[in-house]
């Protein structure tokens, strides 16, 4: 990758801001984070709510940065002579900064990004799968990729910047509500922008779902996105059809023509091309009706779509099967459903999974400092959807674990509360689900899917569900597994 190269003076007329300094410094990468910063970096100093980056830009400076972007001008002797571009809101500024920088990368690639409370992971790696086998090398960005959903957006465009050197044609970007309210997608025009569905989560952040929409809306306005796909399968979704201003593409579940369920696969006609996806989950065919036409929005062929999607690999923590010899035991699942509305189309894909006779389990919790308004929901719908749901602790981060589970078991109804078992400890609870239950049953293990540590408090545990599943399962043969 060349090295990018801008001077000081260049950001601040890019910017509109008032240059401190000199305005010959080089300027070769953007960083948001002193601990990061390379030798030539330009530092953002964001004020956050734990944190002010001004407060770092002596560190920052001492590990090489050649200047400053601040919202005033940091006075220290140890950073005399170096160049502070003075701006009202660093924020609102680093998008674009680093699009410049980076030299606008996004424009030399195909994109699409996927915003909406379930799916997104699932959409952007069948957008990959798809690209890749029509000959488009592909970079997929999101929740398997990185600390964030979506990368800061210093970190977003230097990443675009080595995909554009490195050869690759599209990327694929998971864009979460906290991104799009944090600017960490500005700076970037998507091709394709695609709205998969709006629940209930993150209100911890947005207040209400309303502010929650709008934060979401975004991503299809003009100067975000050409063009959009949008799943109208629920109100938001029809609503974001109706308002977007832009080339919009409706898809619902009407698109899946003569849609089948044979025991095994889902089957349907996309387009004049039969599919078939071997997942039980309805909004599996949903993710891939968008994702197909998300393919299709960025001018593949659709024929080559749809034979593409039909092998994209199980993606990690989303109804993954956790393998082990034998057929005697159940078939335990994990995934990734931290919702009401994920929880539902998991167990229901659950149920559609098991024997006739089958029972579905289900090990779920909620995280800690996290939305507490769907706490209540993710009971009931547990208890709903389940033979048996053991309520056990996710992440309960700083929260007392004790309080968390009061408050999802709060949601149950009283006809319903026999079937939830109250079990705190997480290995405990998958160790009773997989050994009372047996072969035709199906166990789920939800909210923590490819996660691989537990976090209490401020300590982080290796802890992974498939791995630990996959133990208590071998070891039933000793422990008075059913039979």
């Amino acid at each position: 990758m060349t090295t990018p190269q801008m001077t000081a003076g260049e950001l601040r007329a890019a910017l509109d801001g008032r240059l401190v300094g000199p305005a010959d410094a080089v300027v070769s990468s953007i960083s948001q984070d002193s601990r990061l910063v390379v030798p030539g970096a330009l530092f953002c100093c964001i004020r956050g709510d734990l944190h002010d980056g001004h407060d770092h830009a002596v560190e920052a400076v001492e590990r090489g940065a050649s200047a400053l972007l601040v919202e005033r001008e940091v006075v220290d002797p140890l950073i005399a002579g170096i160049p502070q571009i003075v701006v009202p809101d660093v924020r609102a500024v680093v998008g674009r900064t680093a699009a410049a920088v980076f030299g606008r990368p996004a424009e030399a690639l195909m994109t699409v990004g996927v915003t909406g409370t379930n799916g997104k992971t699932t959409v952007t790696t069948m957008i990959g799968h798809i690209a890749d086998r029509c000959g488009h090398p592909v970079d997929v960005i999101g929740t398997l990729s990185g600390a964030r959903t979506t990368p800061e957006a210093s970190e977003l465009h230097e990443r675009l910047a080595r995909d554009v050197a490195a050869g690759i044609e599209l990327v694929a970007l998971e864009v979460s509500s906290h991104a799009l309210v944090l600017g960490r997608v500005d700076g970037l025009c998507l091709d394709v922008a695609v709205f998969t569905n709006l629940g209930v989560d993150h209100l911890d952040f947005h207040g209400d779902m309303e502010s929650y929409f709008r934060a979401k809306a975004t991503l299809f306005e003009p100067s975000r996105s050409r063009r959009a796909v949008i799943w109208v399968g629920d109100a938001w979704g029809q609503r974001l059809a109706r308002e977007a201003t832009g080339p919009v593409e409706r898809v619902d579940i009407e698109d899946a023509v003569d849609l089948h369920w044979d025991g095994a696969a889902w089957s349907w006609t996309w387009r004049g091309a039969r599919v078939r996806l071997e997942r039980p989950g309805e909004h599996d065919v949903a993710n891939a009706l968008v994702a197909c036409s998300a393919a299709a929005a960025l001018g593949l062929d659709a024929a080559e779509i749809a034979r593409a999607v039909e092998s994209t690999p199980t993606v990690p923590g989303r109804f993954e099967r956790v393998e082990v010899d034998g057929n005697d035991h159940p078939l335990v699942v994990v995934d990734f459903a931290h919702t009401p509305d994920a929880l539902r189309s998991v167990l229901t894909a659950a149920r559609r999974a098991a024997a006739a006779d089958g029972r579905v389990v289900t090990v779920f919790g909620c995280g800690g400092d996290r939305d507490r308004t769907k706490r209540p929901a993710m009971g009931e719908v547990a208890a709903a959807l389940s033979d048996v749901a053991y309520l056990s602790d996710d992440n309960p981060r700083s929260e007392d674990p004790a309080t968390i589970r009061s408050e999802v078991a709060a949601g149950v109804p009283a006809a319903l509360r026999s079937r939830l078992v109250e079990v705190a400890d997480r290995r405990a609870a998958i160790r009773e689900a997989v050994r009372s239950t047996g072969q035709g049953d199906v166990v789920v293990i939800a909210g923590k899917g490819h996660e691989t540590g537990q976090t209490t408090g401020h300590v982080t545990v290796p802890f992974d569900d498939r791995l630990v599943a996959a133990e208590e399962l071998r070891g039933r043969g000793s422990s008075g597994a059913a039979p």
